[in-house]
């Protein structure tokens, strides 16, 4: 059976203010209350939530440093210098390369990318990078999602005379790189007013940035910047970034545009990945993500950029597929080192008591580590770490589980540690091979003293009770426009109490149940799922109340459309 999990009921709003905003929205007063959860209050709120539009973004030059940024790239554009657009090997990464190369090749004199090996490079800022660029003549690069901490690297450009752009969104270190600009909203003593963008996020705005300064696309600004977002929508969804304020414009427009399907390579991504309706935050998370990862965990980089830029549909159906085959290989690998990794844990009494876990394989492939750190923290519920050793040296990746920084706690073990860096939720690190074994103990005694108990129990924070009978097309119509949903704004959680299914409950796929719910004898039934839930359908029997907690979603199939009821946890009344 699944994890046991707690449920816990979301703070509600005041009565009388969710009554006043579904009078005035003309809605459901559990409508109002999903809004006035959100922080959404009055009638001008809601239009801004539902009717977002590209005038709401913050002006560029309000992030510190772009004025340098775009001063810098327009005297390379007017000298004609040779100008290197380099960023990470991931989803974020690549998206923010393609991006930015996409829309500076169209005034710079000689631009090219460069995507660091994973594997000869590490991560980030390389000092082989930097060489490529000196060898190649390039005298400014243009660094994406990557950087921040790269001072040493910087100065080492700085003396061949190589001018860096930092766009970074990490947190920075104690001082930061001495580049020509350093575009990252963490910075302290940046006032932009909204600091979770994504990598590809801060290059969008460096590209805005210079669009208005230049007076470019002055017939219709909006509609020409706009045909960047669907970069930006991956990156947003990939990188696992709040899908509110700045980010919830950016990644509605870039789900628009995405699904217009004028950029070849993601059509040939959509097409693989056999999705013919609108995609969603979830599709982009599930389907065209991992596609592109896979690029930069088996292969190169590279391969995802030249997909994501290909100009023609023959060109992007060719690199297209060959990322397709890099993906089903990247599977297996990540199959095969999950399974041992669960052996590792369940063979060992320290990691079954610890609260933490931390494996390292010196054999197992580097490019998958981060896949199989974030599948034993969903399995065990524990913040993890999971390492292999790269040209003599332990590298990987860490996750986390709901409310515990686990850059924190790495950053605890720094002594032990040759890199580390990112975010609350996930974190790459490097040790020498010989310290794996003292950060171990050192990781699992910071978070055994910092780590609260709960935490250690997934949770489920329910947004609302509602009965069954509400469920109404003009209800699911209003639901609908609460997207995208994401971190932030995830989809809304639903408890419904006493509920039965009718005796259709049956076992589907692998382990999934599928039933029919009513409730309170009301006629009018809903299809439901409950994935990997199909143990329990030894403790619900036919006309058995049960409460269920679950999300209002449509269902595709055979061309037809249903509302299903996605159940994320079942518990059988006494």
């Amino acid at each position: 059976m699944s994890i046991q999990k707690r449920w816990k009921d979301k703070d509600q709003p005041q009565a009388e203010v969710t009554t006043r905003l579904a009078s005035e929205l003309g809605i459901d007063s559990i409508l109002s209350t999903l809004l006035v959860q959100r922080g959404i209050t009055t009638y001008d709120d809601a239009k801004i939530f539902f009717r977002p539009t590209l005038s709401q973004m913050h002006d560029p030059f309000l992030m510190k440093d772009m004025d340098k940024a775009v001063e810098r790239i327009e005297q390379a554009i007017g000298e004609k210098e040779s100008i290197l657009i380099y960023g990470d090997y991931d989803v974020d990464g690549t998206t923010a390369v393609a991006l930015v190369y996409s829309f500076f090749k169209n005034y710079a004199h000689r631009i090219a990318y460069y995507i660091p090996d994973r594997y000869k490079e590490g991560y980030g800022i390389s000092f082989t990078g930097i060489d490529y660029a000196a060898e190649n003549g390039f005298s400014l690069i243009i660094a994406l999602d990557c950087g921040i901490k790269a001072n040493e690297k910087i100065d080492y450009a700085n003396s061949l005379g190589i001018d860096f752009i930092i766009c970074d969104h990490h947190r920075p270190g104690e001082f930061l790189p001495n580049a020509v600009a350093v575009l990252d909203p963490k910075r302290e003593d940046c006032d932009y007013p909204f600091d979770e963008l994504s990598g590809a996020g801060v290059g969008f705005k460096l590209i805005e940035a210079f669009a208005r300064n230049n007076n470019l696309f002055s017939d219709n600004f909006e509609k020409h910047i706009a045909e960047y977002l669907d970069f930006v929508a991956v990156s947003i969804a990939a990188d696992i970034v709040p899908i509110t304020g700045e980010n919830r414009i950016l990644a509605h427009f870039g789900l628009l545009q995405l699904n217009q399907r004028k950029r070849q390579g993601f059509k040939a991504i959509m097409d693989l990945s056999n999705i013919k309706r609108d995609l969603s935050i979830s599709d982009i998370v599930f389907n065209i993500a991992p596609r592109i990862n896979a690029a930069g965990r088996i292969d190169s980089g590279n391969k995802a950029v030249e997909l994501l830029i290909s100009a023609t549909q023959s060109e992007a159906f060719l690199n297209g597929n060959g990322i397709d085959s890099t993906n089903t290989e990247r599977k297996s690998i990540d199959t095969h080192i999950t399974a041992q990794a669960y052996a590792m844990i369940d063979e060992s009494d320290f990691l079954k008591s610890s609260k933490s876990t931390v494996l390292f394989n010196n054999e197992w492939h580097k490019g998958v580590v981060g896949i199989v750190a974030s599948r034993l923290t969903e399995k065990y519920y524990r913040p993890t770490v999971v390492l292999t050793e790269s040209d003599g040296i332990a590298s990987g990746s860490a996750r986390s589980v709901k409310d515990f920084d686990v850059y924190n706690a790495i950053e605890a073990c720094s002594d032990l540690l040759e890199q580390f860096g990112g975010h609350k939720y996930a974190a790459g690190l490097t040790m020498k091979v010989e310290n794996v074994e003292a950060f171990k103990l050192r990781f699992e005694e910071v978070v055994s003293n910092t780590i609260l108990e709960e935490m250690l129990t997934p949770e489920i924070e329910i947004d609302c009770e509602l009965r069954l009978d509400q469920i109404e097309p003009k209800f699911f119509r209003v639901l609908k426009q609460f997207a995208p949903f994401g971190p932030g704004n995830m989809s809304p959680i639903f408890i419904s109490r006493g509920v039965i299914h009718n005796g259709s409950l049956r076992v589907v796929g692998s382990n999934h149940l599928k039933m029919e719910i009513s409730q309170d004898n009301e006629k009018k039934s809903f299809p439901s799922i409950a994935f990997n839930m199909a143990s329990v359908s030894e403790i619900i029997t036919n006309y058995k109340p049960f409460d269920i907690v679950y999300t209002v979603e449509e269902n595709e199939w055979n061309g037809s459309i249903n509302l299903q009821l996605v159940i994320k946890d079942i518990k059988v009344n006494d």
